[in-house]
């Protein structure tokens, strides 16, 4: 059976439509050192633990918290220093510091007369406005939808519902855009959605499968669901 027609589009925001001037990679041992213990992970292994407490935690920081507290057990410390290392990398971190990624300007371009815009990201305002302002997007989405802060965080689907409800449209009239498998690509599935992976580090057969893939933003203005 064929497809509806889609109408809106949904977009992530970080690692999708914008990244940090500074990783993760580059905040954690200045972190280290603020607490004055020697590095005991690194951005990876923070990152790899994203699933196992996003649907647990309040917000990104919580998340951030959990993970690195769940580390410092692994690791035989103390989960007070997980804890110190957390509170540390988030007084580093500066939302305004962001880049947009190459071509999200020209495929928010193309998309905008033709369907719906929103946003479904994993962080509260006081992150993401910011860095949305920082790069002149702040006015580009019909809504904004903040998991972890005004939703379960993804990959649950209610902020992906709270998003197609703003917008007025239903989860099989709508696409996804995400680089993330585990949230981004999961969530939309789950939702209903038919969700759109753009990254080009994920493995060649990721998990689980986005409906379609697209190794540049640009790729987007093809519009790949049609």
């Amino acid at each position: 059976m064929t497809a509806p027609p889609v109408e809106a589009v949904l977009f992530d925001i970080d690692g999708t439509l914008v990244e940090y001037e500074r990783t993760a990679g580059d905040l954690l041992p200045l972190a280290f050192e603020a607490v004055g213990v020697d590095p005991f992970f690194r951005a990876a292994d923070y990152q790899a633990r994203y699933g196992a407490f996003a649907a647990e935690s309040e917000d990104v920081q919580d998340l951030r918290e959990r993970c690195f507290v769940d580390i410092a057990r692994q690791e035989g410390r103390d989960p007070e220093v997980g804890r110190a290392v957390a509170r540390a990398y988030a007084a580093e971190r500066d939302h305004t510091r962001v880049d947009l990624l190459p071509d999200a300007q020209a495929a928010l371009d193309a998309l905008e007369s033709r369907y719906s815009l929103a946003a479904v990201t994993n962080g509260g305002p006081g992150m993401q406005g910011p860095k949305l302002a920082a790069v002149g997007l702040d006015d580009r989405f019909e809504r904004v939808v903040h998991a972890g802060y005004e939703t379960a965080p993804k990959p649950a689907v209610e902020p992906f519902e709270t998003a197609l409800s703003a917008v007025g449209t239903g989860a099989k009239r709508a696409v996804y855009v995400g680089n993330s498998p585990e949230a981004d690509v999961a969530g939309a599935n789950r939702a209903g959605l038919r969700s759109v992976l753009y990254n080009s580090d994920s493995p060649d057969q990721p998990t689980p499968q986005p409906h379609y893939r697209v190794e540049s933003l640009r790729d987007l203005a093809e519009e790949p669901w049609r």
